[in-house]
């Protein structure tokens, strides 16, 4: 009886293509890495457009590698730290440069305050960051804990993008912009759920048409104006975790009278 010969082994897959969902981290990294120079400048709308540019580049690096079968432990780490450079230190930075740097006009304290929130935001990314790998696997899919990092830089930078589109000044609104900062911070860390946009089972990639209607919807309003939409949105989608925790807290006690 012949012996069946072994099966050719496979043929490894080029190693070249693991740059490819690499690459579009290090484009969202470079792109959060400008938001710094362009605040420290003094172009803020540069600077918060370069922050979204990064946020669209983070959401493509991943879905890359998943189209392509080239997802590693190492993206994932490299993610994380691009993620810390483009959503934690650069939105810290955009503020910073805009509004927070400006409360040395009240005094020494101030001053000090403006600086310290800055670094308790990107502090905050990080632990954010930090929690989200540790957790990956264990919670459900749907849901965020906290606010996630890139959705708490568009709430700051919009905010920013919009004052500076109507013509208001950092300087007036540093108290205004040191409480967004610290929200936005806060709620990073928080255990608040958010909504992940992630359905869960072998059928999550379908969607009702009605979201799609309210995709295309909320696409042409930004387009018409990009600020002032996308203030409204991230403002929207941080305040949901809220709602959400006040509705289960009111639904357990009717759900236990039942």
């Amino acid at each position: 009886m012949e012996s069946t010969p072994p099966p050719a082994p496979a043929r490894p897959r080029a190693r070249g293509i693991y740059l490819l969902p690499n690459l579009f981290t290090t484009g969202g990294m470079f792109a959060g890495f400008y938001a710094i120079i362009a605040a420290a400048q003094g172009q803020f709308p540069d600077a918060c457009v370069a922050v979204f540019v990064a946020a669209i580049l983070d959401g493509l690096d991943g879905r890359v590698a998943r189209l392509t079968n080239t997802q590693s432990e190492f993206g994932v780490q490299y993610d994380s730290l691009a993620d810390l450079i483009s959503f934690g230190l650069a939105p810290s930075m955009v503020m910073y440069h805009w509004a927070l740097a400006s409360l040395r006009l009240d005094g020494a304290t101030p001053g000090k305050i403006g600086w310290i929130v800055a670094f308790l935001y990107a502090a905050c990314a990080a632990l954010r960051l930090a929690r989200f790998n540790a957790q990956v696997g264990q919670v459900d899919k749907r849901w965020f804990i906290g606010l996630a990092s890139p959705a708490a830089a568009g709430l700051v930078v919009s905010f920013v993008w919009t004052c500076a589109s109507f013509g208001l000044s950092g300087p007036d609104l540093r108290y205004v912009a040191l409480g967004v900062t610290v929200v936005a911070a806060l709620l990073m860390v928080s255990r608040l759920r958010y909504f992940s946009f992630k359905g869960a089972g072998p059928r999550s990639d379908r969607v009702p048409f009605l979201a799609i209607v309210v995709v295309v919807a909320v696409l042409v309003a930004v387009a018409i104006d990009p600020p002032t939409v996308l203030l409204a949105v991230f403002a929207l989608y941080a305040l949901s975790g809220l709602l959400y925790w006040a509705w289960r807290r009111v639904r357990r006690p009717v759900e236990a009278a039942t």
